[in-house]
Parts: C-alpha cells; sequence; structure tokens
C-alpha cells in the first residue's frame, strides 16, 4: 500500500522520461551557469570514458499512430529510404568527427518503427561507425520492432545487417486492449514474431508490456504476464501506461468515452508484476526493466549511468562534449523534429541540430540524480564525485529533514555505496524526486556561494 500523500512512479519508456527531463535542462536561462560555478566538461568521465559515447539512431516513420503516443514519428504513404539513409549516415559522420570519440559502446534504433527501415540502412551506419570509430568485441545493436513488422525473413535480414538485440513492442496480450491502444497487430501475430524473435536473437530478445490501460483489472494483468513470462525469457520493459495531451487515447478518457484504473490499482498491478517476474527468475535492475541471466541493456545503463552519447536523426536527443569544435563542455543537443526539414538541415550543415546548450555542473548533476535513481544499483559515489569533486552525495543530500526522514523510512539508502532506492522506494520515486531535486538545487547554491 502506498502512504498517505504518495503516487505511485509513471513507469515511462525511457526515451520519454529523458526527453521530459532533458527538455527542461534546454529551457534553464538558455545553459548559463549560476554565478561562480566551475567548468564540467572532461570531469565528469573517467580517462576510460572520456572518449566513448553510445550512438541512439531514431527512424520517424510509423505505418499508424497507436492512441496513446506522443513520440516524434510520421505517417507517410512514401518514404524516400535512400534520402534517409544518406542523412543518417551523414549525420552520424558529422557528430562522430565533432564530438571526437574514439568507440562507441553500444547502438540503439529507436522511433518510430525502426523495423519499416531497410536492412541496408541498419548496415549502412553500422559500417560507418566500424570506419570512424573502435567498437567493441559483441558490441550490443539494439532495433525496436512491431510484430506486424517483424516478420521472419527481415528480422533475419536485420541480424545480418548487424543487430544483436531486439526490442518487441508487443504491449498487450489481450486483442481488445490492442484495438483501443490502436496497434495493429493482434495478440497472435504477436506471440509468433516473439516465437521467431527467440530463434533469430537467443537469449537477447525483450518485449515491452503496458499495464495501467482503459478497463484493465488487476487479476487480468497477473494472468497476462504469468503468459508473458512463460514465453519471454530473457528481458521484459514494463511501462505504466501515461495520457498524454494531443493523443486519441487522451480525448477519449477526458470525455469518459474510456476510464483508466485507479492509482491504486496502478500501484497494486507494479507490485504484482514485481513479484511475478521475481519468481519467474527476472532480475529487477532498473524501475522499469528486468532481466534474466544478466541480459540487461547495455545501451540503456549508459543514459542511466550519465555516459555520453550521440543523438541521430529527427528530433534525437544528444549529450556530449564537443571537442572538435574546440569546445570542452557537454551540451545537451535536440535534432530538428520533422524528417523533410531535417533532411535539408544534413544535405547544407552535415547535421540538424536544432538546439544545442552547454550544461551546467548542476544540469549535470540533477540528470545524474534523476536517471542514476532508477536504477537498482543507484548512483556510486566514484560516478557523482567525477562531476562534483568536493560536492558529495552526502553535502548534497544529507542536511535535507526531508531526505533524512526518507532514510529514516528505508526508501532511500545511502552507504558506503552510494545513492539507491530501496525496494519500496523504488515504487515510489516520482514522489521522491522533487524533494531531492529542490536540496539538490538549495546545497549546490550554498556551495557555490562559499566559494566566491
Amino acid at each position: 500500500m502506498l502512504g498517505p500523500g504518495r503516487a505511485a512512479v509513471l513507469f515511462q519508456p525511457l526515451p520519454l522520461a529523458l526527453n521530459r527531463f532533458l527538455s527542461l535542462s534546454l529551457a534553464r536561462a538558455s545553459g548559463q551557469s549560476l554565478a561562480g560555478e566551475q567548468t564540467p566538461g572532461q570531469r565528469c568521465s573517467d580517462e576510460a570514458t572520456l572518449h566513448q559515447a553510445a550512438l541512439y539512431v531514431h527512424w520517424p516513420y510509423c505505418e499508424r499512430r497507436c492512441a496513446y503516443c506522443n513520440f516524434n514519428k510520421y505517417i507517410s504513404p512514401t518514404v524516400d529510404h535512400d534520402a534517409m539513409r544518406d542523412g543518417l549516415v551523414r549525420e552520424t559522420q558529422t557528430l562522430l568527427r565533432d564530438s571526437q570519440v574514439k568507440e562507441i559502446t553500444s547502438v540503439f534504433f529507436g522511433g518510430g518503427t525502426p523495423s519499416l527501415a531497410r536492412p541496408a540502412t541498419i548496415a549502412s551506419i553500422l559500417e560507418t561507425v566500424a570506419r570512424t570509430t573502435h567498437i567493441p568485441h559483441n558490441m550490443e545493436v539494439s532495433m525496436e520492432a512491431n510484430p506486424t513488422s517483424a516478420t521472419a525473413s527481415r528480422l533475419a535480414k536485420f541480424k545480418q545487417a548487424g543487430v544483436t538485440r531486439l526490442s518487441l513492442g508487443v504491449q498487450a496480450l489481450c486483442d481488445h486492449d490492442l484495438k483501443i491502444l490502436g496497434r495493429d497487430h493482434t495478440a497472435q501475430e504477436a506471440l509468433w514474431s516473439l516465437e521467431e524473435a527467440k530463434k533469430l536473437y537467443p537469449g537477447r530478445t525483450s518485449v515491452d508490456i503496458l499495464f495501467g490501460r482503459p478497463g484493465q483489472s488487476l487479476e487480468s494483468w497477473e494472468e497476462e504476464l504469468e503468459e508473458l513470462v512463460a514465453l519471454c525469457d530473457h528481458h521484459v520493459s514494463l511501462y505504466q501506461l501515461t495520457l498524454e495531451r494531443g493523443t486519441a487515447l487522451f480525448k477519449q478518457v477526458h470525455e469518459k468515452v474510456l476510464g483508466m484504473p485507479e492509482q491504486e490499482t496502478m500501484a497494486q498491478m507494479y507490485q504484482a508484476a514485481r513479484s511475478i517476474l521475481g519468481k519467474a527468475g527476472f532480475h529487477q535492475y532498473e524501475v522499469s526493466n528486468f532481466a534474466k541471466n544478466e541480459a540487461v541493456c547495455m545501451h540503456n545503463l549508459s543514459y542511466w549511468r550519465g555516459r555520453q552519447y550521440l543523438g541521430v536523426g529527427p528530433g534525437a536527443h544528444g549529450r556530449f562534449v564537443p571537442w572538435g569544435e574546440g569546445k570542452t563542455r557537454r551540451e545537451a543537443r535536440i535534432q530538428t523534429l520533422e524528417p523533410d526539414d531535417w533532411l535539408r538541415e544534413v544535405r547544407r550543415f552535415g547535421h540538424g541540430t536544432r538546439k544545442r546548450v552547454q550544461q551546467s555542473e548542476l544540469d549535470i548533476l540533477e540528470e545524474i540524480l534523476v536517471l542514476g535513481l532508477r536504477m537498482n544499483e543507484g548512483i556510486t559515489h566514484q560516478n557523482w564525485l567525477q562531476c562534483s569533486p568536493g560536492f558529495s552525495l552526502q553535502d548534497a543530500l544529507g542536511d535535507s529533514p526531508e531526505v533524512v526522514q526518507y532514510l529514516e523510512e528505508q526508501l532511500l539508502v545511502l552507504d558506503d555505496r552510494g545513492l539507491r532506492c530501496s525496494w519500496e522506494g523504488l515504487a515510489l520515486l516520482d514522489s521522491l524526486l522533487p524533494t531531492l531535486l529542490h536540496q539538490l538545487q538549495l546545497s549546490y547554491q550554498k556551495s557555490v556561494a562559499r566559494c566566491l
């Protein structure tokens, strides 16, 4: 049961959770630092990771827009695949040059529906990375796929192109709910796709599924998840359905055509899922992600640990130091959203970067706090101090009565390892973060004032 005044965390897909928080950083005073603040830049990485980065590539097209989705995606009867390939390759080359990255640690093709891209496009991007940087042996190359675009022959071609891990957007195993969500596959088609994916990517197939859907009960959710874990044997990404303004689902719920489960029921669904997945041998390593046999998503771990990443494609986000431009501070970047505009900019400038803001030290610490606490491992002292020597986690949070209360209630743990949520606290992360961020900002301002 949730305590008074507290709500379960909104378990959003990582791109949405990231984009919401990162957009706040971009809006902050055009990136201006607090007076007297020290320049971050390379301090936020050790020597081993200084010139490493993950690569995210955004494919913006879908066959249809799901009723709940407000991601940057476009429905187009015709896609110029050659132009998109050339644009993605060129922007990849430009950002690799500007970042001076020596090693790409992982690649993630997201969208949109990247399984609608040509396998040759995927191969061209990966070949560009291999020619320009070092890539580790058995580098993780993930791709999102929808069941309707994930036929066995197509999945095999993506594997030949270099994809090593598949994230399958099942979302529900109930045909009625799939229709409400606006998905274009049936539950049976999802299960067929899952079986084919497991054959081609054994041990490296992940499934996305939503809970808190309109009209969904706790009992039906438990039955559905039991069915899923019997078939998906390595990785599950579990997300609470959220209502986004401008979507068809938001309108239907607002007009009372559909009703959503109560917040308490959603919290019970989450706890039930943790129990069912745990009994099935899945280890929860992040708020929304569960893995067997250490089959974690290495790419997403890069985000949560505050590492550099390059964002390629319409609307992609990135975080890196543009050493190639003679700069030493990390920048937050967003690429141009609309594909045609993005392509024109790439052809003219080599990239379609629409927004770029130098991040202050506080910006980076806030991101480490928000994203790091999503992980079961939390934030290590070492990772925190790499970004802010002399300003420890204890300095940032330990003096706050509210934080002390969280520690006493065993919702948070602050010890020799670092800061992390307890099992109970992880389910309340959304309620804890505003207090933690506020305390970080106050403590940081006091620290800066003492240095003046």
